[in-house]
This record gives C-alpha cells, structure tokens and sequence, in this order.
C-alpha cells in the first residue's frame, strides 16, 4: 500500500452552508485514504471571522486565515461602488498573496473551494501556483465567488443536473454532478430515540409530527407563521419546534393557554443538537428555511417539506432552491409576504393524506444524493491525478 499523505488545502465558509460541506468532504476523504493505508494532510483557508475558524480547529484541521471583502449585492449598478464595496475589494489582492503563501507552502495536491468570500482569494492563489482547483457549488445557480472562479477551476462539481444548464459552454464541460455531502449522522437518525431523549410522551402516534426549524438562530417568520396556526396544527399533528434561542421564552408564554391535549403534543426547544437526526427521523413533514443544507439533507432522507425561503438570501437562492423542488413536487414553497391561511393550505392536505406524503417523498428522495460527499471524493482524487 501506498503510505503517502495526500495534501489537501481547502477553503470556503462564513456560514454552515459552505463550511459544512467542505468538512463532511475532509472527514470522507480521510475514511477513503485510511482505508487504502494512507494518510490526509489539510490546511483550511478561511477567515478570521468566519464560522470556518471555529470548525477547523474543532477538527483537528490546521487553519490559517486571510483577508477578503464582501461584496455588497444590488440591482441599482451605482450602489455596487458604494465606498464599502471598492474598500472591500481593495483588500483582495492582499487575501490573493496571503492565500498564495500559504498554498506555496503547503504544495496540496488539490484545492478545494466551496463558496463563501474567502474562497475568491485562495481559488485565484490556486490557479497562480498551478494547483488543481476543484469548486463545489451548493445551491441550484453558481454562487458569486464560485461564478469567479469557475475559469480557474480543473472540475466544477454541482449539486442538481438542472445547475448544468445554467452554465457557460467552458464551464459545463469540467461540470459533474455530486449533489451536496451531508453530514453521515444525519442520514442515520432512529425515531424512537428522538422520542425517548426529548421526552414526547404526549404525542399521539395515530398522527404526523410536523418539524419545524428556522435554522441555529431560528426565524421570527416563520416563529410568527406557525404560532399563528398552533392550535389548529395540534388538532392534526404533533410538533417539534426548534425556534431560536432567543425566541424560545416569547413562543413559550404564546403557548401557555392551549389544551392540556393539545400542549402535550407539542415540543418547543430554542435548539435541537445531537438529537436533530432523530427528530428529522420522527418528522413526516418538515417546515423549514430553503438553504442549501437543508435541501441536501431533507431530499437525501426524502422529507416532504414546506419551505419559506429567506428573502434576503445571497442572489435570491433559497426561493429559487425552493422554487426547483416544489416544480419537481418535491416541496411547497411559500414565498414573499406568506400568510397563516397559506401556511395552512399548505400543511392540511399533507396532513390529511399519508399517500399525499408518500408521493412527495419519493420526489423528494429522487433529488437527493446520500452518497454526495462520495461523489466529490472521487471527483478531489480525479483532479490530482490529473
């Protein structure tokens, strides 16, 4: 067997969205070489800020930050100049010649880019140190750093078949479909434990349970839809709702006067953790935020879902994630100002209907890729071969 450490240097976060697929990859690629006797050497890229410089020294991953810039989305061109965005841009040259160091020194085998700011300056180092670049896009269009890179890069792996379509000719033809790695825990979930840990002894079995989730922060939105229609939710399911840590005492005195029948069925938590795989088990109905994560792991699991994209999301991505689902009758997507009676004609039929639920999670699971971070894997070892 060949005892020679593979390099990896990969780059990309600020938020779960790019940093947890980067590292579910790490984790996969180290398994796949441990199993050929091999070893994995990374050095993480991010910045100082980013949720990257938490999860890499977390890892075990050494870690080295840069400076990057934001740049500032708008329709109007002129704001685009505003004095943020040029200062901002200012500083990547000087992320580039950090990056580049950083890369020089490590000599990797491959780059890995998943998105995020961070990930422009370490990309456009790759490419000046003549190192495979692979991108990995989580969301249905390329991201705006990924959109910059992608002349640069040896591979693009994308997580829908529709995202090829989208591409540049030049693009599409380095193009592979991986889907997005999920975390391997996720996909292992048992219902009963999730029951158990929590203590869901008020639930009635003859009925769904709906989850609900506006992600580790919570969503006042969809906090303020699903309050709005508790008791008439209660009469049909049971709940799990994760809502935010700061939302959790306001959520809980709104509560506070439903039926004793009706309370017992539902479970308020400022942050479901360990348990989350679990509960997505339980879960016959998921109401949630259209993030890339989300979709990765709801379609990998085959979760019908409601979804109510985050309107403020980088390039409108969560509708137009929520928008290819619900087009495949995979999902509802509930977008803009939504309504509680939009809320409940979505939530009733699947409610109502367990072969409704069925036919939604066959689509759903046909969209999904458990073994995504395989995938990437293969396509990481491909570029360094060459």
């Amino acid at each position: 067997m060949n005892s020679a450490s593979f390099r990896l240097v990969v780059t990309g976060g600020g938020t779960g969205g790019h940093t947890y697929p980067a590292l579910t990859a790490v984790r996969t690629l180290q398994a796949r070489l441990a199993r050929e006797g091999r070893g994995l050497e990374t050095l993480w890229i991010g910045t100082e800020y980013g949720l990257e410089a938490c999860v890499a020294p977390a890892e075990g991953i050494a870690f080295t930050s840069v400076v990057t810039g934001k740049i500032r989305r708008s329709r109007n061109p002129l704001k685009l100049v505003s004095p943020a965005n040029v200062r901002d841009m200012a500083r990547v040259p000087l992320g580039v010649l950090q990056a580049r160091r950083a890369i020089e020194g490590f000599q990797p085998d491959v780059v890995l880019a998943t998105g995020g700011y961070v990930a422009v300056p370490a990309g456009l180092a790759a490419r000046m140190c003549r190192r495979p670049l692979v991108l990995h896009e989580q969301t249905v269009r390329l991201g705006l750093a990924n959109r910059k890179l992608a002349p640069a890069a040896a591979r693009i792996c994308v997580s829908s078949e529709s995202t090829l379509l989208l591409l540049p000719d030049a693009a599409r033809r380095v193009a592979v479909v991986t889907g997005n790695p999920v975390r391997p825990e996720v996909l292992s979930g048992v219902a009963a434990k999730a029951v158990e840990a929590l203590g869901l002894e008020g639930f009635e079995g003859r009925l769904p349970t709906v989850y609900v989730t506006g992600g580790a922060q919570g969503s006042q939105q969809i906090n303020d839809l699903v309050a709005d229609v508790l008791p008439w939710l209660l009469s049909r399911a049971n709940v799990v709702h994760q809502c935010g840590p700061a939302n959790e005492e306001g959520l809980r005195v709104r509560a506070a006067g439903l039926p004793a029948e009706l309370a017992g069925r539902y479970y308020l938590a400022g942050f479901v953790g360990a348990e989350l795989p679990d509960v997505l088990a339980l879960a016959d109905v998921v109401v949630a935020r259209s993030g890339a994560g989300t979709l990765a792991e709801l379609t990998a699991l085959g979760k019908p879902a409601v979804f109510v994209p985050l309107a403020s999301s980088a390039g409108d991505e969560q509708a137009h994630n929520a928008r290819h689902l619900q087009q495949a009758g995979a999902a509802v997507a509930l977008e803009g100002d939504v309504r509680a009676d939009q809320v409940r004609d979505a939530l009733g039929p699947l409610l109502a209907d367990v072969g409704l639920r069925e036919v939604m999670a066959e689509r759903a699971r046909a969209h999904g890729r458990p073994d995504a971070a395989d995938r990437l894997v293969d396509v990481v070892l491909s570029a360094a071969s060459g």
